[in-house]
């Protein structure tokens, strides 16, 4: 297996004999773009790195076109944390703060009552499903764990890590058949899961990581699927929210602040629009409407 392989990509797999299936996911120069120049304190890094390993997990093998956004709005020192995968796990995502934050915090310190929001959504049928993952535990994984099992029916267990360089995760689910299999072979896979390490699970990839754990069972590993960071500069798109205002409206912001700066938080970038930007912009418009 390449390096270039693993460094970017969620992979499944499957205890052949005991029917329990699983995921593996890994991503490093994604998630560095990701979280490049935001200057995140290590705490924020963690939080906001299992919130992608988790987005990804779930919106892999996803049965239409569409996207899923986890969202929590805080009411601690973090305010935001939102991520966002498609159907072909593109992935963007970005924290908010609106304090200071020591890395001794812990979430519920950093979220408050802040609650996990889960949309689904199906862009060929405009279809919105949302749903709220109930905050159990003391982690992102924790609170998954219980919504996955509550939810599909299937007991459910995730280790995620993350840090400044890499991030990667693993979820096992028991299935229906599972202890028709071996009645013992859950809790063996979940007694040898949990001594997994954190700089394992960000460090190794998904073949390597699986022998290390389970050189005593039979897994089937399949293909990996690329996961991207992609967060276009989509000026077309502020273009038309400059134009919604009206040229009055924009002509006096511009008056005021000598250009207009627009802040696309999500992407962490700056689109600016001087004078010259604002008359073509304008122009265009009119010769549309003539």
């Amino acid at each position: 297996m390449s390096q270039q392989s693993y460094q970017d990509s969620v992979q499944r797999f499957l205890f052949k004999e005991l029917n329990i299936r699983g995921q593996h996911i890994q991503m490093q120069e994604s998630w560095q773009a990701m979280i490049k120049d935001r200057h995140y304190p290590e705490v924020i890094i963690k939080l906001l790195g299992e919130l992608t390993a988790m987005s990804v997990l779930m919106a892999n093998g996803m049965k239409h076109e569409g996207r899923i956004t986890l969202q929590i709005q805080g009411t601690g020192p973090i305010t935001l944390l939102v991520v966002d995968v498609t159907h072909d796990l593109k992935v963007r995502g970005v924290a908010k703060t609106n304090q200071e934050i020591t890395n001794e915090a812990n979430i519920d310190e950093l979220l408050g009552d802040g609650q996990i929001l889960m949309t689904l959504e199906n862009t060929q049928t405009q279809h919105h499903f949302q749903s709220y993952v109930p905050r159990e535990g003391d982690s992102i994984s924790h609170a998954f764990e219980t919504f996955l099992s509550q939810s599909e029916q299937l007991p459910s267990k995730v280790w995620l890590a993350a840090d400044e360089n890499s991030l990667g995760g693993v979820m096992i689910q028991k299935m229906p058949e599972t202890d028709g299999h071996d009645e013992d072979g859950w809790e063996r896979v979940l007694q040898i899961t949990t001594t997994v390490k954190d700089e394992e699970l960000i460090g190794l990839p998904a073949e390597e990581l699986l022998h290390r754990l389970f050189h005593e069972e039979l897994i089937e590993l399949f293909d990996s699927d690329a996961v991207t960071y992609e967060c276009p500069q989509d000026k077309e798109r502020v273009e038309v929210m400059l134009k919604s205002l009206g040229e009055d409206e924009v002509r006096k912001l511009l008056e005021e602040q000598g250009e207009i700066v627009i802040h696309n938080e999500m992407c962490n970038f700056h689109m600016r629009f001087n004078k010259e930007d604002i008359d073509q912009l304008f122009k265009e418009e009119a010769s549309t409407v003539q």
